[in-house]
C-alpha cells in the first residue's frame, strides 16, 4: 500500500548483534474464587493439580514462543524458571527466562506467564462457572515484565 504508511512485516535483522546474557522476569494472576482456591489447596481438582502443570506449561511455552509470537527470534533459552504462588484469591505466576543470545527474552518470559495462566484456568474452568456457564469473576489479570536484565558475557 504505498503511501499509505503502512510498512511491511518483517523480524528485526540481528545478525550484527553480539551474543550476550538475556534475563527476563514476567508475572501475572488468575483471579478465583475462594471456593476454587479451597479445592486448590486441598488437592480436590478433578483435572489434576494446576501449580504443577501451570509450571511446565510455562517452560514448553517459554521454548515454544517464535511459534506464537510471528516475529520473535528463535533463542537459545538456558533456564525457564516458573514460581506458583497459589494466594487467597488468587493465584500468581512468576517465570524468569534466561539466555546468551543477540535478542531478549521478554517474550519468552511473557509467553511463558500466559501459557501457565491459561492452563490454570483450564483446570479450574468448571469451578468458575456461574449458573449460566459464564465466568463473571474469573479473569486474568496483570500480565507484565518486572524485570529485565542485559550484560557482557
Amino acid at each position: 500500500m504505498p503511501g499509505s504508511g503502512y510498512v511491511p512485516l518483517h523480524q528485526v535483522d540481528i545478525s550484527d548483534k553480539k551474543v550476550v546474557y538475556r534475563e527476563a522476569t514476567a508475572t501475572g494472576r488468575i483471579k478465583l474464587k475462594p471456593s476454587t482456591i479451597d479445592l486448590i489447596r486441598k488437592g480436590k481438582l478433578q483435572k489434576g493439580d494446576p501449580v504443577s502443570l501451570a509450571a511446565a506449561a510455562s517452560v514448553l511455552a517459554a521454548k515454544l514462543t517464535p511459534s506464537m509470537v510471528v516475529l520473535a527470534h528463535p533463542l537459545k533459552i538456558e533456564r525457564t524458571e516458573p514460581k506458583v504462588v497459589v494466594g487467597d484469591n488468587s493465584v500468581e505466576v512468576t517465570v524468569r527466562v534466561a539466555a546468551h543470545d543477540k535478542t531478549g527474552v521478554e517474550m519468552e518470559a511473557l509467553a511463558a506467564v500466559a501459557v501457565a495462566l491459561l492452563n490454570i484456568w483450564d483446570v479450574v474452568k468448571s469451578y468458575e462457572k456461574d449458573s449460566r456457564g459464564q465466568y463473571p469473576t474469573t479473569v486474568i489479570q496483570s500480565i507484565r515484565v518486572t524485570r529485565k536484565v542485559k550484560r557482557a558475557s
